[in-house]
């Protein structure tokens, strides 16, 4: 399949040529006893002085700029040159005698080009979306909760996009078992996992719960807040990156950002309990103190929890205004978005003011909110589709007209098979998919998962 793209792009390269779309370069005094090697590879950055290119298995070479060309990020180009490239070397020193650059086809859907927070990977993407069958696509779209039984052969399988961890996959493990389990994982699939996991401190902490893992388990965001403010929230959230990232967790479901001021509501424990301004600049805290690290914060729920009852149980209605919810529980979100929030996870709470007939994991018109409002182009996630609140058969594919891009799922079979019977009466379409795996892979590349995947 790579063959057949590489040779389909010079082929396009060479006619763009001779009609003067695409452009060449050829130095004049090579020697003709030179060696002369090729390189095809997708222009990554480049400033007034250099210039980086990824080749097909993801490995990035920087060179000096060799002439004076426009080109531009996500470009194709073909390079010959004489010498030996080094992956390991800073920047190249080979002599590049020959160069043709082929532009970026103005055909491709507008969810591979649109300006976002991956779009410096979506060439990549795109490019590693084309090499996926549909079973493939359909699975980098799961986020399943990790089985009980043949946990590598369901990612080989399925082609599952990540595994969730609780508290069971952590139980009486050592470190080194940890570390060793989720390589495991990893080692199986083709396309690296994204590992997530609720480490939020308080109440739910699936990690340090383990003595064995944390000396102590996290503190929730109320008391950290009580005692140290939001310094303590930044090195609480240095402190759990680097336990996470040392085991090979890559997501953190965390940190909640609902507005909770009262000790009655549900969601007040695991809320830093204060109001919409403090609320927002926790929000900032932990973004900004996450970017350090090789794990993604994912903000949750939206649109906020407000005070309604538990989603795991059964259904929860939130009957609030309109303007109530935008004025104090988006504000938190929204921060931590222009803070560069990579994620966001929806509640299963129903909003009325905004669609009464849906939970808003399942609405068209929350992700809406969450993408024109706001401005959002990141990863939007489901809560856990097996949660007490969901009872409708068709939620997976609710979900996917709704414009989510990744799903949590614990049925994950039973989840595939309804994509596709959806897929085959066309209730949605295979574009649907592609759409939210493209994100996906985007999401991955940006966090440098992808950058040895061939």
């Amino acid at each position: 399949m790579r063959t057949k793209i590489i040779m389909g792009v010079l082929i396009a390269g060479l006619v763009m040529s001779v009609i003067g779309i695409g452009y060449k370069y050829t130095k004049d005094n090579k020697s003709k006893d030179d060696k002369v090697l090729s390189l095809m590879a997708t222009v990554k950055n480049l400033d007034n002085e250099t210039i980086k290119l990824e080749d097909e298995h993801s490995v990035t070479y920087t060179f000096d700029k060799w002439d004076d060309f426009t080109v531009e990020v996500g470009q194709n180009m073909l390079i010959e040159y004489i010498g030996t490239l080094d992956k390991n070397k800073n920047v190249q020193d080979v002599e590049v005698v020959n160069y043709e650059v082929y532009p970026v086809s103005n055909t491709k859907p507008e969810y591979t080009t649109s300006k976002g927070i991956f779009d410096t990977f979506y060439e990549m993407a795109s490019r590693k979306l084309e090499e996926l069958s549909l079973d493939e696509k359909i699975g980098q779209i799961l986020l399943a909760r990790v089985p009980e039984t043949n946990q590598l052969q369901a990612i080989t399988k399925y082609h599952l996009g990540g595994y969730v961890l609780f508290g069971r996959d952590f139980k009486d493990k050592s470190k080194e078992e940890v570390i060793d389990m989720i390589n495991g994982y990893q080692k199986a699939s083709t396309i690296p996992l994204l590992i997530a996991t609720d480490e939020e401190g308080g109440t739910v902490v699936r990690v340090s719960s383990n003595s064995a893992l944390a000396k102590n388990p996290f503190k929730s965001s109320r008391e950290l807040y009580q005692e140290g403010g939001l310094e303590l929230i930044a090195q609480d959230t240095k402190d759990k990156s680097t336990l996470l990232e040392s085991l090979g967790i890559n997501v953190n479901l965390a940190p909640v950002v609902d507005v909770s001021t009262s000790e009655s509501d549900y969601m007040y424990n695991r809320s830093i309990g204060q109001n919409t301004d403090i609320t927002s600049e926790f929000a900032k805290t932990v973004i900004k103190s996450s970017k350090d690290s090789k794990v993604s914060y994912v903000l949750k729920h939206f649109p906020g929890y407000g005070n309604n009852t538990d989603t795991h149980e059964g259904k929860s209605v939130d009957s609030r205004s309109r303007d109530d919810i935008m004025n104090n529980d988006i504000p938190p979100f929204k921060a931590g978005i222009n803070q560069g929030a990579e994620a966001v996870l929806v509640s299963h709470n129903v909003v009325t003011s905004i669609d009464p007939d849906n939970p808003a994991s399942l609405s068209k018109s929350i992700h809406e909110l969450l993408r024109n409002d706001l401005n959002f182009t990141g990863v939007i996630i489901t809560d856990d589709l097996a949660m007490g609140a969901i009872d409708d058969e068709d939620a997976v594919v609710k979900a996917i007209k709704a414009g989510n891009d990744l799903l949590i799922v614990t049925d994950y079979g039973t989840a595939i098979s309804d994509i596709k019977e959806a897929l085959n009466n066309k209730t949605i379409t295979e574009e649907d998919i592609d759409k939210m795996a493209f994100k996906v892979l985007a999401w991955k590349y940006y966090k440098g998962l992808m950058m040895n995947v061939k």
